[in-house]
């Protein structure tokens, strides 16, 4: 059964950093793409950045271009989102999900996480 386990979340400032995991099992990794989406408060679901089983990057949002940036380590099933320059606006739920291969629409991932928090306050 394909899982996805996401960690890393908490409180911090603006300004701060955090590291994000995705850990994964039950699948082979190498031929996934895995996408972090976010939810905020009040709003939709919305896509943040994805990395393709070739390694190629898709951000959904421009605005966490230059701050935002994701990795893969096959050999350790994980995922990482590395959060730099973190603004009140990032505060949000934060999923990775599975898709085969390629980034796609948030609408066609198929395995997801349960979420970790994610709050940018003073």
């Amino acid at each position: 059964q394909p899982q996805l386990v996401e960690s890393g979340g908490g409180l911090v400032q603006p300004g701060g950093s955090l590291r994000l995991s995705c850990a994964t099992s039950g699948f082979t990794l190498d031929y996934y793409a895995i996408g972090w989406f976010r939810q905020a408060p009040g709003k939709e679901r919305e896509g943040v950045i994805c990395i393709s089983s070739d390694d190629d990057i898709t951000h959904y949002t421009d605005s966490v271009k230059g701050r935002f940036t994701i990795s893969r380590d096959n050999a350790k099933n994980t995922v990482y989102l590395q959060m730099n320059s973190l603004k009140q606006e990032d505060t949000a739920v934060y999923y990775c999900a599975a898709e085969w291969a390629m980034c796609v629409t948030m609408s066609r991932f198929e395995y997801w996480g349960q979420g970790t928090q994610v709050t940018v306050s003073s």
